[in-house]
């Protein structure tokens, strides 16, 4: 497996990817400015017919617009990937640093062709929690467009302001939490903490506008591009593993912004959930 440091947007999380074990890495300025000049390979699963795979060559052509792009299997990733005039979307299979539970996540990351040994040392520009590995694809399927958007902003934010990479990243994007106040949240009752999974337990806790949904109905918001709503995006195991870790991130549907992103260990107490503790930030910063 291979793995590298998801440090732009974790600092504690570290990205496996069929390969080995990497060491932290903060992309410098010269990386941004080179990732300007290099040609975006999507890399592909080896199955033609991966729902993934058609996914994205359905979406890239209208999604990817930062550089040029094509499309290339894991296959060929391996002889490729030292290509300094290329950079690379893909799939890595993460861990979470200290983590016994032994568990992994799906993140999609933007890394650079590097002359290093694996895919461990390239410099990676960005790094997102898609789902747990092992989810059903139908569960993240139609979330890829935001992210692909998600992260072709934030390269242009750190290409504007080269430091934000070593700052607090979580910091940074929960600033947004104060822009809410016009957003409705759209969360699915599977996701919640049982003592906040009606809208009459929210209310107790948190007064913005909150619409109980189905996947579905995220899913049509998405392609609506609805400016009005937010959705959760929950990335856990779906149980109460121990030690594994649930990421929360709030995303807007319109402009591909996060406007809360944390994330918490499970453990007996503390579910596989967004809880009460997170709507209660949510009112704290408004």
């Amino acid at each position: 497996m291979k793995t590298c440091l998801f440090v732009t947007l974790l600092a504690c999380c570290v990205s496996v990817n069929t390969r080995t074990h990497a060491q932290e890495y903060i992309p410098t300025e010269a990386d941004i400015r080179h990732f300007a000049s290099t040609k975006t390979t999507i890399v592909l699963e080896d199955n033609a017919i991966n729902e993934y795979n058609l996914t994205m060559k359905d979406i890239v052509p209208a999604e990817w617009k930062i550089t040029p792009y094509d499309f290339m299997a894991w296959s060929k990733f391996e002889s490729q990937k030292t290509n300094t005039s290329s950079s690379f979307l893909l799939m890595n299979k993460v861990s979470m640093e200290k983590d016994k539970s032994n568990s992994l996540y799906l993140f999609m990351s933007l890394v650079l062709g590097s002359k290093t040994k694996g895919l461990s040392d390239m410099p990676d520009l960005c790094s997102v929690p898609i789902a747990y590995y092992g989810a059903k694809e139908e569960s993240y399927i139609y979330k890829l467009g935001i992210f692909l958007r998600f992260i072709q902003n934030h390269v242009k934010l750190i290409t504007q302001d080269p430091s934000i990479p070593g700052k607090n990243i979580f910091q940074y994007y929960n600033r947004n939490i104060q822009k809410l106040e016009e957003k409705t949240l759209y969360l699915i009752a599977g996701e919640l903490a049982k003592d906040v999974n009606t809208l009459d337990k929210i209310k107790k806790v948190y007064d913005g506008p909150v619409k109980l949904v189905t996947a579905e109905e995220i899913q049509q918001a998405i392609a609506d591009k609805d400016p009005h709503v937010v959705f959760l995006h929950k990335v856990g195991p779906g149980s109460r593993q121990t030690n594994a870790h649930c990421f929360k991130i709030l995303v807007g549907v319109a402009d591909a912004q996060f406007y809360y992103f944390d994330h918490h260990k499970i453990d007996s107490k503390t579910p596989d959930a967004f809880l009460e503790s997170d709507f209660k930030k949510l009112v704290r910063k408004n």
